[in-house]
């Protein structure tokens, strides 16, 4: 899942799914108390406003996909070419 839409306000609203390959995997994304991905939405959204000159709403979601490091359409998704043993 990822979103972009622009708002009212001239503001954005950005959802993005960060994908991990392993349940136990989730937790250390997360970080205790979930600091770790908050900091990374925090210097993340600070960079996006630089970029785009405006206010950012930032949504970060965790979710296990097996084996999604296998799966070409997952870096299609992301822009990126699959890369070739």
């Amino acid at each position: 899942m990822r979103s972009f839409e622009e708002r009212k306000d001239g503001s954005v609203k950005i959802q993005q799914v960060v994908y991990v390959s392993r349940a136990n995997h989730k937790p250390i994304v997360l970080g205790k108390g979930g600091q770790a991905i908050k900091k990374v939405g925090e210097l993340a959204r600070e960079e996006l406003e630089e970029m785009l000159g405006r206010r950012v709403h930032l949504f970060l979601f965790i979710k296990v996909r097996e084996k999604w490091l296998d799966d070409p359409e997952r870096y299609r998704e992301m822009g990126l070419d699959f890369p070739k043993d």
